[in-house]
């Protein structure tokens, strides 16, 4: 082998050693970079069908202007809002349900602080992984939505994903242990409604013991007595007989 081709070689290898050694320090760069806030879903033993399961969220914040003052969260497919109940978060934090899911809000936290609640969730549904959207409220009105669903395995199996965008809290479970089954449904919260009216069911009481009726009452309370046009026509008639009563007596008197 020529002296020139040795070279040449040699050359090459140190290109290539060059190109291989700047890929990897990108690499390194790349996983050295934070990854970024998110909020987080965990539950010990989470498996389908399980029973009053403890769910622990924790939420990163984002702001460095404002803290953190209210978690929404949208329920996913099998699990209503009946079934939840709150059981422990940030000092002076209330839940309350809603319509899609439930709220965990109360005084601003610090700026910069995290946030972690619990609640316990009466069954999980027969799934193999759950999401739960979340909309995160800061004291400034600012709010974040990680309430993008996985397209792909992109998550971790503990609540997020290590990709872009806002993805929303994914719990995995397990497989149903044998025997499980699902439990009966939690009953509504939403008041009964009473036939007439859309009433409440449980308002028609105080109604009518405070005196205020509806239209059967009413007429059951007049004593069946005759509509005010039947005495009108009544009080015509008596005032025309009258009337010609004294016609008639006018007359006679003067024949």
């Amino acid at each position: 082998m020529s002296h020139s081709t040795t070279a040449g070689t040699t050359a090459r290898t140190a290109r290539r050693l060059s190109v291989l050694t700047g890929a990897a320090f990108a690499a390194s760069l790349a996983f050295a970079v934070p990854a970024s806030a998110h909020v987080e879903v965990e539950a010990e033993g989470a498996a389908a069908l399980a029973e009053n399961v403890t769910l622990d969220f924790s939420a990163e914040s984002e702001s460095d202007s404002a803290g953190i003052s209210k978690m929404e969260v949208i329920l996913p497919e099998g699990i209503v809002p009946a079934d939840i109940t709150y059981k422990e978060g940030p000092d002076g934090w209330k839940f309350a349900a809603t319509p899609r899911g439930y709220t965990v809000s109360g005084p601003a936290v610090g700026v910069g602080d995290d946030v972690e609640y619990s609640v316990t969730v009466r069954q999980l549904p027969d799934a193999k992984s759950l999401a739960f959207k979340t909309l995160q409220t800061y004291g400034d009105g600012r709010v974040d939505r990680w309430i993008e669903l996985e397209q792909s395995g992109g998550g971790d199996g503990h609540g997020h994903s290590h990709g872009d965008g806002n993805p929303a809290p994914l719990l995995a479970l397990k497989p149903a242990a044998p025997g499980a089954k699902p439990v009966a449904p939690s009953p509504s919260a939403a008041p009964e409604k009473s036939p007439v009216m859309g009433t409440p069911a449980s308002e028609a009481p105080a109604k009518r013991a405070t005196g205020q009726q509806g239209p059967e009452q009413e007429r059951e309370s007049d004593g069946g007595s005759p509509p005010a046009p039947a005495l009108v026509i009544g009080a015509v008639l008596l005032a025309a007989l009258a009337g010609g009563a004294v016609w008639w007596k006018r007359r006679s008197a003067s024949a």
